[in-house]
């Protein structure tokens, strides 16, 4: 082995740890080229030792325990692909930063929750902390914000953060079933975990969409900022509905920069059937990015799997053979400022709001007294009314779209509509955006 070489050693030989080994083994020749010199796999952790992971482990040292791979002379460098916010994952990375060693992660949890910490020891150390896997897999999007647009303002970053959201609210509208239908199907296909929570309740979105805005605003990472929603109540009703008002549905991750401060959220939203992110479909990902001088650019790409998450942390592992140091978060700690977080109340915009109501006289009445009252002007309606052999007291669903209106003022209007005796349903309300 050359004295040059770059040694790793890798913490978590799941599907992207075992996609890293087989990647810097198949492409060594290229990558020791870019690299300007070899990068090798020296030391490896994991819980089984002998599970079938498709690579041959056999002459790499083996640590049980992966904080004991940090100490290991052979290693110049730490990948941590374990997971998770806490546990072993946190011990490997402080770890690796207090013995002087570079870290190179996928870990969004624990880039969003204690992001600013480790940022903080790695600079203390002078050494990298790298985590372009951790965002949209293989979309080179950490590099974009932080180096490639790092001499423009930028006013609005976020997109479709989450393949498994994607591939079932892509399913539904293909299919016409409904969520739970999908969701058990994206599971048998590998595409949602047995526990789909994190996935479909927003999380994973919210910890990447942290790491963004932090990114691109210049302030400390603040995943508790961040509003969350998922998609388990968008049923095949709302991708019907939406379909008819030429809109497509998806779960957006939306960070803006304004004079109020920074406003971070993450729920389903309406946006035009046209716009280049509602294109965007199955598994993918897709990003953009807003400045004053770049305008708009948008990367898309698959969002995880061993291949295109692999391909992101062996870039992170180029630099640092390169010798590249950069700020974790574009600018040094002492440049970072906080800023103001804009609570999810104060938003502006227009509104879908989906009531399932009785078919009977003064119900339209009814709800445009609650709207009038609550200062919410409606801009359309779509009532298919009941079939022809129903009853009078029959539910139908009722679609209002209004204009740009308050969030507070919204969720008044939910709250007293849901307080009707018409409505038998608790409505169902989601933001519409310009895409």
């Amino acid at each position: 082995m050359s004295a040059s070489a770059l040694r790793v050693g890798i913490a978590g030989l799941g599907t992207v740890g075992a996609g890293t080994v087989r990647l810097l083994r198949v492409n060594s020749d290229l990558i020791a080229a870019r690299a300007g010199r070899p990068v090798v796999v020296t030391a490896v952790s994991a819980r089984e030792r002998h599970r079938e992971r498709g690579i041959d482990v056999s002459d790499l040292a083996w640590h049980a325990d992966p904080v004991a791979l940090v100490s290991d002379p052979d290693v110049d460098v730490v990948v941590e692909l374990i997971g998770g916010a806490e546990g072993p994952a946190a011990r490997v990375v402080e770890a690796a930063l207090s013995a002087g060693k570079p870290v190179v992660t996928a870990n969004k949890a624990l880039i969003a929750v204690h992001g600013a910490r480790l940022a903080a020891a790695a600079e203390r150390a002078g050494v990298a902390l790298a985590f372009e896997a951790a965002v949209a897999g293989g979309i080179p999007v950490i590099k974009a914000l932080r180096e490639g647009l790092a001499a423009d303002r930028l006013r609005r970053v976020g997109g479709i953060l989450n393949g498994t959201c994607n591939y079932i609210l892509t399913a539904m509208r293909e299919t016409g079933r409904d969520f739970g239908v999908i969701l058990a199907e994206a599971q048998a296909l590998g595409y949602a975990e047995a526990d789909p929570s994190t996935d479909v309740d927003g999380i994973d979105a919210a910890h990447k969409l942290a790491i963004l805005a932090a990114l691109a605003f210049g302030r400390p990472v603040d995943f508790a900022s961040v509003h969350v929603e998922g998609i388990r109540r968008i049923g095949a009703a709302d991708i019907g509905f939406a379909r008819e008002l030429g809109y497509r549905i998806k779960l957006l991750g939306i960070a803006r920069h304004t004079a109020e401060g920074v406003e971070a959220r993450v729920h389903p939203c309406l946006v035009p059937e046209t716009a280049p992110i509602a294109l965007v479909d199955g598994v993918f990902n897709a990003v953009v990015a807003e400045g004053d001088f770049v305008g708009r650019v948008m990367l898309e790409g698959r969002g995880a799997g061993a291949g295109p998450t692999a391909t992101a942390v062996v870039a992170d592992l180029i630099d640092v053979a390169r010798g590249s140091l950069v700020p974790v978060w574009g600018a040094w700690q002492a440049a970072l400022f906080e800023q103001t977080s804009v609570p999810m109340s104060s938003h502006r915009g227009d509104y879908y709001l989906r009531l399932t109501v009785l078919d009977r006289p003064g119900v339209i009445a009814e709800i445009a007294a609650v709207l009038r009252d609550c200062g919410v002007s409606l801009k359309s309606m779509l009532q298919h009314g009941r079939a022809a052999t129903g009853t009078s007291d029959e539910a139908v669903a009722l679609v209002l779209v209004t204009h740009e209106t308050e969030e507070r003022s919204m969720m008044e209007v939910v709250g007293r509509l849901s307080g009707l005796d018409v409505v038998v349903e608790a409505p169902a309300m989601i933001r519409i955006e310009p895409g």
